[in-house]
């Protein structure tokens, strides 16, 4: 029996970097595939914008990074094999793909029961079959191409992993080009984040003008009447500047704040995931903060059987 080549410190290093890169390569696509699907057909129950964008923007991250990691120390080690092809006999590559076909083998197996079981309970949805379909495409796709490359000897002049290459980097570029579709370029999120910011700052002084109404009974003439040294409350003022927010009393019971936004709203937005209403536990993106591009208004009227009197 012919004894397998040694592997060097170099091939052990070439092997374990090109497999994590492979991983989460895989687990970030198919992560970006079920946030993709979720924002497309939005379960009303369990869709949340922020965790879906935090979600995106990983998955991207990971995608941007690791994917050209892992094909270039592909790239390094087909050369290095072409040159040797001995290096194609070393231990740790033959256990490392067997295990790549094992984990890629479970998922398939796993992935058709849990498509068979939901079938037969009669659960079957768009969303669940096209999460099936991402895995089972994903996990079948490693399967077929690291089973072909351990039964070949040699590579030679075959051009099959030049040519998966080419076409695995289109479709990951895809996902990427897609995600930044939905969430929109770094410029674009950070004005999101801004006015996200307003919102925010907008919602807390309402509900202290609602608190000063309920002691006094009237609205205050200016928001820095707002201010109370003693509980350490200041006026919070524009995040991106500066400039004071625009608050104007209408009348006895009516008020208006006003601010300049950087981009739309979650309700406004044009593209599939911003035109997605959600309620994250902390801020709220309803018709009760919709806004546009540029100086937008919120006129209030304080009901004054809801803010009685605090005696």
């Amino acid at each position: 029996m012919k004894a397998l080549p040694r592997s060097t410190a170099r091939d052990v290093f070439s092997h374990l970097f090109a497999i994590v890169t492979l991983y989460v390569s895989v687990v970030s696509f198919i992560i970006l595939g079920f946030q993709y699907i979720d924002v497309t057909f939005p379960d009303a129950l369990s869709f949340y914008y922020t965790g879906a964008l935090d979600a995106i923007r990983g998955g991207m991250a990971s995608l941007i990074v690791m994917w050209p990691a892992f094909v270039g120390i592909s790239w390094f080690m087909h050369k290095d094999a072409k040159a040797d092809s001995e290096k194609r006999e070393i231990g740790i590559r033959k256990w490392l793909l067997y295990l790549t076909l094992f984990v890629t083998a479970i998922t398939i197996v796993v992935d058709l029961i849990t498509l068979v079981n939901y079938f037969l309970n009669g659960e079957i949805t768009t969303r669940f079959i096209l999460k099936i379909f991402v895995v089972l495409a994903t996990a079948a796709a490693v399967f077929a191409y690291y089973f072909w490359d351990l039964r070949t000897e040699s590579l030679g002049k075959s051009t099959v992993p030049k040519k998966t290459a080419i076409a695995a980097s289109i479709v990951v570029a895809a996902m990427i080009v897609l995600g930044f579709l939905l969430v929109g370029s770094p410029a674009q999120q950070r004005k999101v984040r801004f006015d996200d910011q307003r919102v925010s700052q907008l919602s807390t002084i309402q509900s202290q003008i609602t608190n000063y109404y309920s002691i006094k009974q009237a609205l205050p003439a200016k928001l820095e009447d707002l201010t109370n040294s003693l509980i350490g409350y200041s006026v919070p003022v524009d995040p991106n500047g500066g400039a004071a927010f625009e608050y104007t009393v209408k009348s006895p019971l009516t008020f208006e704040l006003c601010a300049t936004f950087e981009a739309e709203s979650v309700s406004n937005g044009s593209s599939v995931i911003k035109a997605i209403p959600y309620y994250d536990g902390y801020n709220r993106f309803d018709e009760n903060w919709t806004h546009g591009v540029g100086r937008t208004c919120f006129e209030r009227t304080i009901d004054p059987d809801l803010y009685p009197a605090v005696r």
